[in-house]
């Protein structure tokens, strides 16, 4: 009896030994089996982007047309304007439809000076400013890299407000009073670049061109009307930082 159960307890003792040491080695064969870190969040597209620029706004007053009534010596072909270029700070807003395509808003205020040219030579026209909201679509080209071209076509309206008149008389020359630029629609074409630095950040260059030609009045101090057209057609050449967000 006392062999029996000495027999039994021997068995019970190497049962249990036994699966003592099996969960040992499973837990150690769990503890060598390669669990990979979590993969890195990634940052989702996003179709917003603004960049602030400085800009320089470069009129060309070319083939404008002036016309001082009743006065056919002051006025063109023999006299015109000159509107004098201006540097100013610029934000614009950009929205992408995909990673090509995008819409550009551009806000900005520039002053600008007036003066006369010809026969009204260094005249003081006057003075005013522009608030030319304009809105272009672009494509960007995604091939190159970190250097991200584009180009881009749209359109410009154009506010003139704060407007002044010379009001001073030069020589035999009468002072301009009363000075009005009309507001006026214009279309805008585009080109330039964005490099990146990371994925949010970059450097920007920018060049638009703007077919602007508003129509302007005024009279002088001799109660003599004027008019015209004035040929503005500004370079708009900018540079500053892009960020994506």
């Amino acid at each position: 009896m006392n062999s029996v159960k000495l027999t039994l307890m021997s068995f019970v003792a190497a049962t249990t030994l036994q699966a003592v040491v099996s969960s040992a080695s499973a837990a150690d064969m769990n503890a060598m089996v390669y669990k990979a870190p979590p993969a890195a969040a990634v940052d989702p597209w996003s179709p917003w982007q603004l960049r602030l620029r400085a800009l320089a706004v470069l009129p060309d007053a070319g083939g404008s047309t002036i016309n001082v009534v009743g006065a056919p010596a002051l006025s063109s072909p023999n006299s015109g304007i000159k509107i004098d270029n201006s540097v100013v700070p610029e934000l614009d807003i950009s929205y992408f439809l995909n990673p090509n395509w995008s819409v550009e808003v551009v806000l900005g205020v520039t002053p600008h000076k007036i003066t006369g040219t010809g026969t009204l030579a260094n005249l003081n026209i006057g003075k005013t400013w522009l608030l030319p909201p304009t809105a272009t679509l672009q494509y960007h080209f995604t091939n190159f890299g970190a250097f991200q071209p584009y180009v881009g076509a749209g359109v410009n309206y154009t506010v003139f407000f704060d407007q002044k008149a010379g009001n001073t008389a030069l020589g035999a020359l009468p002072a301009v009073t009363g000075l009005s630029v009309h507001n006026a629609f214009g279309a805008a074409f585009q080109a330039g670049f964005d490099y990146m630095i990371d994925r949010h950040w970059g450097l920007n260059f920018d060049a638009k061109w703007l077919y602007l030609q508003p129509n302007f009045t005024a009279t002088d101090t001799a109660g003599l009307p004027i008019n015209g057209n004035a040929h503005i057609n500004p370079w708009l050449i900018g540079g500053g930082i892009t960020y994506r967000l």
